[in-house]
């Protein structure tokens, strides 16, 4: 099983002193960090306006990330597509794969906040349709051989190739779920998938039972399963205290800057979105006993990588870990990273040898 470093750029919080620009800096040192340590990917995620996050261009920082380093995989985390044009998508990232000679992995997903929506005039409430459209659009253009033409409910054009074309063919593209139209939408497609730990408990039960519905409707399409990833928050913890000071961090990461983006009202939520009506009244009442496995991986390394064994067992191929969330600090970020590449992922055989060298 193979790790990576993840962040969705986290920095909506009460009396919060660290900047945007500060962050962003941070965050682009965490993945050159990460390359030097062994991970095998890094995910950045797209935020607009401080509705939760701050980064907006996770393209540029990996094209940065891309030039300063010989390794690491670059991915998005995800594109929200429904934002952009599919073309100027494809173009991006078909010329980051190109820059980096062939390692980028491709992630999309729709979004949960109509605060990013607005300000785009793209419709929130349609944006499932938006979004399938787009992935198919995106993933074409890449593969054509010649100019092809696309006529569809929300978008039209004739005569397009886009250049460069990407060196991987095909660029491996994962769907962002955290509903079954996403799972179903990924098998479809023969695109992976990438899923929270907290949201598979929450919608269906366990990351297991995700793993069997996407391979169920791999089967009821025919088509050939792709890797299967979840994200995950991450805190060590050598004592009590340093055990309560993490789950309180995350419980504040929740409150603070989960529960006010996503869709909680009823009789506000688009029908796509209905699941996070649950999901939200259920982090409102969380509490920090409440921090499980099924939400973060919290402790000692040992406790850490018994947790990892179970989602490897589960067939799971890779977990990406959200070490910076609820402004930690990025010293204490960056010790954590190394911590775990030293003491959780050789039980895994996933640290790159000239790195562990």
């Amino acid at each position: 099983m193979d790790f990576g470093y993840f962040t969705l750029s986290d920095n909506h919080y009460e009396n919060n002193t660290r900047s945007s620009n500060q962050f962003v800096a941070d965050i682009t040192a965490e993945a050159l960090y990460a390359d030097k340590l062994g991970m095998h990917s890094a995910w950045i995620g797209e935020h607009h306006f401080n509705s939760l996050g701050v980064l907006s261009c996770p393209d540029l920082v990996l094209a940065y990330v891309a030039a300063n380093t010989k390794h690491i995989r670059l991915a998005p985390a995800v594109t929200v597509t429904p934002l952009h044009h599919p073309i100027r998508v494809a173009e991006q990232w078909a010329t980051l794969d190109l820059l980096s000679n062939g390692r980028v992995d491709f992630a999309c997903g729709r979004g949960y906040d109509r605060r990013e929506y607005e300000p785009f005039h793209v419709s929130f409430d349609d944006n499932q349709g938006i979004f399938e459209e787009s992935l198919e659009v995106i993933r074409a253009l890449w593969v054509a051989g010649d100019r092809m033409s696309h006529h569809g409910k929300h978008f039209s054009f004739d005569d397009v190739r886009i250049t460069p074309k990407p060196v991987q063919q095909p660029i491996p593209t994962y769907v962002g779920s955290f509903s079954k139209p996403s799972i179903e939408l990924a098998a479809r497609l023969e695109c992976g998938l990438i899923v929270a730990p907290f949201a598979a408990a929450i919608s269906f039960g366990g990351l297991k039972q995700v793993s069997d519905l996407y391979h169920e409707t791999c089967a009821k399409h025919g088509t050939k399963p792709r890797r299967l990833m979840c994200s995950y928050f991450i805190h060590f913890a050598d004592d009590k205290t340093e055990e309560d000071a993490a789950r309180a961090r995350q419980i504040r990461y929740y409150r603070e800057c989960v529960i006010p983006a996503l869709p909680g009202d009823p009789k506000t939520a688009p029908p796509s979105y209905r699941y996070f009506v649950d999901m939200v009244a259920k982090l409102a009442k969380v509490q920090p006993a409440d921090l499980t496995e099924n939400a973060v991986l919290l402790g000692s390394p040992a406790r850490i990588a018994d947790t990892l064994k179970k989602v490897e067992a589960a067939g799971f191929d890779e977990v990406i870990l959200y070490f910076n969330v609820g402004q930690k600090p990025h010293g204490q970020v960056k010790d954590e990273m190394a911590r775990f590449m030293a003491e959780v992922a050789p039980n895994f055989g996933a640290a790159r040898k000239d790195a562990a060298a």
